[in-house]
């Protein structure tokens, strides 16, 4: 299991495997109202135990779908998707008790490092949904920058290092 670690202590990336699918159903139920309020993560409420299994039982050549652990619990997910490595997609989200404490900022932070460093990606591309402000501003923190706005979503850009 690939393990990536933070700048945060107690903080740190695990990846997601099928044994981890009902504990992770169980944060996504609880999250519902959180996850459905300003993202677009219906289906995700929607699936159920069986159907995370399946996914994070899937053969995967690089480990790209991670949990975010805080001292031990897991109370998120962050994932790069290889649309077209070196380019990839962000994915982010975090249980409503552990925002606002800079978790999802300096997760997403160590995905991107591991993006760059160990995928040799060059490009990550995320997707905002309007009017999720605390996400508009974890990727500007991060250096990312708006490239496109939908009616729906703002998408964002950014440049990794070589």
């Amino acid at each position: 299991m690939k393990v990536l670690a933070t700048a945060v202590a107690g903080l740190e990336l695990r990846e997601l495997r099928g044994e981890d699918a009902a504990q992770y159903h169980e944060l996504v139920q609880r999250n519902a109202a959180h996850l459905t309020k300003l993202g677009d993560y219906q289906d995700e409420v929607a699936a159920g135990v069986e159907e995370f299994a399946e996914l994070f039982a899937e053969p995967v050549e690089v480990p790209v779908r991670f949990g975010v652990y805080l001292d031990g619990e897991l109370v998120g997910r962050v994932d790069l998707v290889p649309v077209d490595p070196p380019k990839y997609g962000l994915g982010y989200w975090l249980s409503e008790e552990a925002t606002g404490r800079g978790v999802a900022t300096t997760a997403v932070a160590a995905l991107l490092e591991y993006a760059g460093t160990e995928l040799h990606g060059t490009d990550v591309f995320a997707g905002v949904t309007h009017g999720n402000v605390r996400s508009d501003a974890l990727l500007e923190r991060l250096g990312f920058e708006v490239v496109a706005t939908f009616d729906n979503y703002r998408r964002f850009h950014h440049t990794l290092p070589l």
